[in-house]
């Protein structure tokens, strides 16, 4: 029998690579997911965590956008939690490879190939649900569109790719902070208005 993983693509309704240069962003839509934002938005706000935090370029990154089920089986095999949860990441690269004086990563490649960074997995499920029963945000006490509760879990699973982490009330200030002025730019490049 064969493990399933990540990236398994036996389930998929929609594969689509997204460039947004130096970044590759390789969505997987699961079959039967209707998703509340458009997939291009998505590849922005990762786009530009990467940016934010200078992620070794040109790199990869993989969005598998799934339901409950896909996410509770992962939460179980991967973090040993019952139960679903909204997002997952899973780094391929030390957290130091991230750090600003790090330079590139010594990964050996093929000259002119990307990095893969790691593959995040979402809930739309979870997200969906979060956000209209007022559980979304970074509190968990937000009421707001989907399309926002998903921009900010691909953000969270972006900066968790990257070596963030929010174990330590200093972190999560910090994990937070970043993550607030990146939702406040993509709003205001989403929308046309001032971020406020």
């Amino acid at each position: 029998m064969r493990r399933s993983t990540p990236r398994d693509r036996t389930h998929l309704g929609v594969t689509r690579s997204i460039y947004r240069p130096p970044w590759r962003i390789d969505v997987d839509v699961r079959q039967g997911v209707a998703l509340p934002a458009p997939v291009a938005s998505l590849a922005r706000a990762i786009a530009a965590a990467l940016d934010e935090v200078r992620a070794p370029a040109p790199a990869s990154l993989g969005l598998i956008l799934g339901d409950d089920r896909e996410l509770a089986a992962l939460n179980a095999e991967h973090m040993g939690h019952t139960g679903a949860t909204d997002v997952l990441s899973f780094p391929l690269l030390a957290p130091s490879a991230f750090e600003v004086d790090a330079g590139s990563p010594d990964v050996p490649r093929p000259p002119g190939s990307r990095l893969h960074l790691g593959d995040i997995v979402v809930s739309v499920e979870r997200a969906i649900d979060q956000a209209s029963t007022g559980r979304g945000g970074q509190t968990g006490d937000v009421r707001w569109s989907a399309a926002d509760e998903l921009r900010l879990l691909v953000t969270h699973g972006t900066l968790h790719i990257c070596g963030w982490d929010h174990a330590t009330t200093s972190d999560e200030r910090a994990m937070r902070a970043l993550e607030q002025r990146l939702l406040g730019k993509h709003q205001a490049v989403s929308s046309g208005s001032p971020s406020t």
